[in-house]
């Protein structure tokens, strides 16, 4: 097989070399990439915008850079895929939803898309979401249905499962994510992806996201050393978001490659709350196993606080009443009908509500600070459950109505802001992926990437760890 055959199962740094050396060019790959989604994503809906003379034109300029010697960085010619939460200059961005208007002159990029371009990346398309990234499935009355490529029966997650499935199935090789209570990590793990939602801040998120403080956005890649690649060129101030931290002088992919040896490491199967499959338990374990192999000390250990459900639904409720907020009923009408009734609920909430859950929120927090005071990281599952049935909030026979009571690891780290990354540890008997989360302090991102790697690289010999895309079921064309 030629390189350029191959072109959908390379990593972004090895496209990255590839441009250097002269294998392959931009050109290439863009079109190769652009053929694997007409291929594949009538199967899987992941994107939900293309443009591909764009995309050309874009590449066709990368690769001018290239034969001048002048690229602008190391995403220079790189394809990466944006969730349509996003703004893209002269790309509509819907957000899943019918209300939004399409004939707009999109006239801004968000932060973290301007920082794509400046370094020179292809941006191949928008990538679908459910409407304003409410939910962790991702299907909307605007876009239908995303499907997950492992199985394409079930669900990819989100609320960046357009991101995610196009990751899986190599229709490109990074994308853009946001997360704020799983949105990058549910899909990850659904679909055997990286992805890291960093220290809130670190990338700039403008417009903010109604769901406020809780929403980060984030890289998502095949591979960790990708993840932390494109996290390199997204993180950086930007003054258009009043929460952005100062600019970045920490090299991210530094020193991915050193180790655990000697971390301090707290493993936690149910956060002392959460219940969780037990295929599921099984493969965390052995994932924990893996990093005492790796010459870490790992000891079970809880961080100490109840389940904080009702704290992250008060806050999230509020940002869905807002995003609804002056809907007249025709317009209400025409809402995913699970937004508009926790909008009804959020409208109910008060302001001593609000305040009550901030106040859990700082508990939360400080306890997982302190936690974090005695140990480096953090080991949970992503999920305690596998990719469900497509096109449904909870899969079946499930107790409870709302998406958030099956994705309990992710919530907490939402609410403390602290930076997580989800990683493949296996498969399930039905073939299905599953996720270990790192988590770490506040601002040491790093940490949790230098953890995630080091688990990758013990487990590389494996395709399931390595994914190389013909492990992945073909999305069923049929």
């Amino acid at each position: 097989m030629t390189l350029a055959s191959d072109i959908p199962a390379l990593t972004a740094v090895e496209l990255a070399a590839s441009y250097r050396s002269r294998e392959l060019s931009p050109v290439e790959t863009a079109n190769a990439l652009l053929d694997r989604i007409e291929t594949f994503d009538g199967a899987l809906n992941a994107f939900c915008h293309l443009d591909p003379d764009e995309t050309m034109t874009q590449a066709r300029a990368s690769e001018d850079r290239f034969a001048a010697g002048q690229p602008l960085g190391p995403l220079d010619g790189i394809v990466v895929a944006i969730k349509d939460i996003f703004l893209t200059k002269a790309w509509p961005t819907l957000k899943g939803s019918r209300l939004v208007n399409p004939a707009q002159p999109w006239k801004h990029d968000a932060p973290a898309v301007a920082r794509l371009r400046e370094g020179g990346a292809v941006l191949i398309g928008k990538t679908t979401t459910p409407e304003f990234g409410w939910k962790g499935i991702t299907d909307s009355p605007l876009t239908g249905i995303t499907r997950n490529p492992w199985d394409t029966n079930r669900t990819p997650g989100g609320s960046s499962g357009g991101s995610a499935a196009a990751l899986a199935i190599g229709m490109s090789p990074l994308a853009l994510g946001s997360d704020g209570g799983g949105s990058i990590r549910i899909p990850g793990a659904f679909t055997g992806t990286v992805g890291l939602k960093p220290t809130f801040g670190r990338v700039p998120y403008w417009p903010m996201s109604p769901f406020g403080t809780l929403a980060h956005a984030g890289p998502m890649a095949r591979t960790v050393e990708d993840a932390a690649l494109l996290f390199q060129v997204l993180a950086g101030y930007d003054p258009r978001d009043w929460t952005a931290l100062p600019t970045n002088t920490v090299d991210f992919r530094a020193g991915l490659e050193d180790g655990v040896a000697g971390r301090r490491v707290a493993f936690s199967l149910t956060l002392g709350y959460a219940e969780v499959d037990p295929e599921i338990v099984l493969l965390v374990t052995e994932a924990a196993e893996v990093f005492e192999a790796l010459g870490a000390k790992v000891v079970v250990d809880d961080p100490g606080f109840t389940d904080p459900l009702r704290t992250w639904e008060t806050l999230w409720y509020l940002g869905a009443a807002a995003v609804v907020m002056g809907l007249d009923p025709g317009q209400r009408d025409l809402l995913d009908p699970g937004l508009a009734e926790i909008a009804e609920e959020g409208a109910r909430l008060t302001a001593v509500d609000y305040l009550r859950a901030f106040q859990e929120r700082i508990d939360v927090a400080v306890a997982l600070s302190a936690l974090l005071e005695d140990y480096d990281f953090l080991l949970t599952p992503t999920m305690p459950i596998a990719a469900f049935e497509a096109g449904v909030e909870v899969p079946t026979v499930w107790p409870h109505q709302r998406w958030q009571t099956w994705s309990p690891f992710s919530l907490p780290f939402n609410l403390s802001q602290q930076p997580a990354v989800t990683v493949p540890c296996g498969l399930t008997a039905d073939g299905l992926p599953v996720g270990l989360q790192v988590v770490a302090a506040k601002h040491r991102d790093r940490l949790t990437l230098q953890a995630a790697w080091a688990y990758e690289a013990a487990r590389n010999n494996d395709g399931v760890f390595t994914r190389p895309l013909t492990s992945v079921r073909e999305p069923n064309q049929g």
